[in-house]
């Protein structure tokens, strides 16, 4: 564990450059002193925030999306493409790492600002499981196609089956079987989930999960990103919330409906998200996964102000928005990895 602390400690967290396509000349945040994130957001419309640092290009791409008149769902779909088609992502889409058998399986959801949502879980062999999500909302009467059900689904779909285990995943993999020890560590070498949130001109509100799930869990092993309520929730009369973390404490808790309950009670999204992650911590502390717990929600409001917060430090989220561009915000904490 020191390793990975000190990875974390070591880890570059701050603002990146921002996109030609915003057209902006920097990036501009309000700092807190002790955790060095953004507690209190000015309302911004329109806003897309996700998580980690794979979501920088995923926000520009649904940025452009926006731009140019797209419906703000397809940008969505557009934009999480990107991370879910890059290998170099170890935790989403083609390239993320297998469970213990060797096998890469997906999970995704989506959700509009009408409440109609779309996902798909345990889902093998299709790189864009997010576009599956998108055509089950759009195609089915149900909300969530799982294993061979959303596989064949996808096929009808037009969809082509691939092989998503890349080399490295694969060799990665060899080495973990030779101790097969499983320690559900979600920091800054195994970053989960994509979560997007979008607040577009019309202050209409949309969002979107997609991941390759914990390294080499249990095949069949589900995680929130695809639950409705849990990895992603949002009313658009009040705002969304999504998570990033150990699947099974969100679950627990019904993390991302909770985020947005409280946004109803009039809480700040930093408020809602900071009171939620303090709720997992009380409910797991004597937990046997503590040692390894990590638990970040991102949260955005009907106005457009947005915000995050984790259990541990080494949560960061992309944030995209006219006034200061595409960057990396830190998330507060409510511990560092060495408490």
């Amino acid at each position: 564990m020191s390793d990975r602390r000190n990875f974390i400690k070591k880890a570059a967290l701050g603002t990146v450059g921002i996109s030609a396509i915003l057209s902006c000349d920097k990036s501009v945040e309000t700092k807190s002193e002790i955790t060095g994130s953004t507690e209190i957001s000015k309302g911004s419309k329109p806003i897309i925030i996700s998580t980690w640092n794979h979501g920088l290009p995923a926000n520009e791409e649904t940025w452009k999306q926006l731009k140019e008149g797209k419906p703000t769902v397809d940008a969505i779909v557009a934009g999480m493409n990107i991370p879910e088609a890059d290998p170099k992502v170890r935790s989403v889409g083609y390239g993320g790492f297998p469970d213990r058998e060797g096998k890469v399986t997906l999970d995704a959801c989506i959700m509009d600002h009408n409440s109609n949502c779309g996902s798909v879980s345990f889902l093998q062999g299709i790189k864009h499981p997010i576009s599956v999500a998108k055509k089950v909302m759009q195609n089915t009467p149900h909300v969530m196609l799982v294993g061979e059900g959303a596989f064949q689904f996808a096929l009808s779909e037009g969809f082509k089956e691939e092989n998503l285990l890349t080399a490295e995943a694969e060799k990665d993999w060899k080495n973990w079987v030779e101790e097969s020890k499983y320690k559900p560590v979600i920091n800054m070498e195994n970053h989960d989930t994509i979560s997007m949130l979008v607040v577009d001109k019309d202050g209409n509100i949309s969002g979107g999960c997609t991941t390759s799930g914990a390294a080499w869990k249990m095949h069949g092993r589900v995680g929130d990103s695809p639950i409705i309520g849990a990895g992603l929730f949002l009313d658009n009369d009040i705002g969304a919330a999504a998570a990033t973390g150990l699947g099974e404490a969100v679950l627990r808790t019904a993390g991302s409906a909770m985020v947005v309950e409280l946004m109803r009670q009039g809480k700040s999204p930093y408020e809602a998200c900071k009171e939620i992650v303090e709720r997992i911590y009380a409910k797991h502390k004597n937990h046997k996964d503590m040692e390894y717990l990590q638990v970040g929600f991102i949260a955005v409001n009907k106005k457009g102000e947005h915000a995050g917060y984790s259990l541990r430090s080494g949560f960061n989220y992309a944030v995209a928005d006219e006034k200061s561009g595409n960057r990396m915000e830190d998330a507060s904490f409510k511990m560092s990895w060495d408490d």
